[in-house]
């Protein structure tokens, strides 16, 4: 049961994580329970977003405290180029999150 799981999370990553002209199974990013949806997988907010109301409803997780600012924070912005901002450091938002809470499901994580 834990590796369908898994493999349906992995799945429904694999629909958001690139699109490729030829479908070339090489081309595609390996993925794992590592895989971060912003840094691995490269997704955006709206994306990242429109992936966790798919893994919400799929495979019906209460999702709790869970907000995609947590992860994909608002950046200061500034038409100064001279204008330095702090690093704004994010927690990890990866596969392996979204897979034990499917287990569990409800987000485990804030």
């Amino acid at each position: 049961m834990d590796g369908e799981v898994e493999d349906r999370i992995f799945a429904l990553a694999r629909k958001y994580n690139g699109v490729y002209m030829f479908n070339n199974e090489k081309k595609q990013k390996r993925l794992n329970r590592n895989t971060d949806l912003d840094t691995d997988m490269m997704l955006d907010v709206g994306e990242a977003e429109d992936m966790m109301e798919e893994f919400f409803k799929e495979f019906h997780v209460d999702r709790g405290n869970f907000k995609i600012e947590t992860y994909y924070p608002d950046e200061p912005f500034s038409w100064n180029p001279f204008k330095k901002y702090p690093v704004i450091v994010v927690p990890e938002f990866t596969l392996g999150m979204l897979i034990e809470s499917a287990k569990s499901a409800r987000w485990l994580y804030d």
